[in-house]
């Protein structure tokens, strides 16, 4: 079977933040049962030199969306980083997810070749289409999705593999 960047991609991040948000949902049902102010899960970090929760998810939907729209070759939205609450942050997860199922098969299909430039720490990087999908966005992706998943869970909220897979 011939690799699909877009079955790789798309599908995939859709699934990721699909899970996340799920996770957040049992996160917010986690502060009302146990009367703790939501802020202190939003903003909890799991050492001091890491970003919060809030900031964890805000960069996996701008990883997923600017993915999708470089392998793609179209307008990458921009989002304000505002969230302050569960509700946010799950209306922008769904905005995303929405964001990125618009993006058609054929518009991806082929970008495997395509040349994606970007900066990340300051300098400029060039990656193959497949190489920056699989090699930087995925990792990168699930490195802060794992890590909102596991912030949840040392604070308590009771979540397990199964919710971060959806299976």
């Amino acid at each position: 079977m011939a690799f699909s960047i877009y079955q790789a991609s798309v599908p995939v991040l859709a699934r990721i933040l699909s899970n996340l948000s799920a996770i957040l949902d049992k996160a917010e049902a986690h502060c009302t049962a146990r009367k703790i102010a939501p802020e202190a899960l939003l903003q909890f970090r799991l050492y001091p030199d890491m970003f919060p929760l809030v900031r964890q998810v805000q960069i996996a939907t701008d990883m997923s969306k600017g993915c999708v729209a470089r392998l793609g070759g179209v307008d990458n939205p921009s989002y304000a980083d505002t969230e302050t609450s569960f509700e946010e942050l799950k209306a922008r997860l769904a905005k995303t997810i929405d964001y990125i199922n618009s993006v058609k098969p054929e518009q991806i299909e082929g970008a495997e070749d395509r040349t994606i430039l970007l900066k990340t720490g300051g300098q400029e990087r060039s990656f193959r289409g497949d190489d920056y999908l699989l090699s930087f966005v995925l990792p990168n992706v699930h490195f802060h999705a794992t890590t909102s998943y596991a912030i949840l869970r040392h604070c308590g909220v009771e979540i397990g593999k199964k919710d971060y897979t959806g299976i």
